[in-house]
């Protein structure tokens, strides 16, 4: 049997390879940033306990909540191509 024609090519794999290297850069970026803010917004700078307690717990959960909210939701206008509301 034949090969098949819809294997990718060298340049393809480089492509294809480039776009998920990129896309790894980019949840990693978006990871690290949204630790930062959570982590900034929701623990006291004087560690007080060695365990997070129930309020940084709750705050962490929001604000983790809220920023995956906020970036699909911009991601979605951004694919979209629509203008903000």
């Amino acid at each position: 049997m034949a090969a098949s024609n819809n294997a990718p090519s060298g340049l393809d794999k480089e492509q294809i390879f480039g776009m998920a290297e990129k896309e790894m850069e980019y949840r990693v970026e978006l990871f690290n940033k949204l630790t930062h803010t959570c982590f900034n917004k929701c623990v006291d700078k004087r560690y007080k306990e060695s365990e997070l307690n129930m309020g940084e717990n709750s705050c962490i959960d929001r604000c983790v909540s809220k920023y995956w909210h906020v970036t699909n939701l911009v991601g979605q206008l951004l694919g979209s191509g629509r203008p903000p509301m």
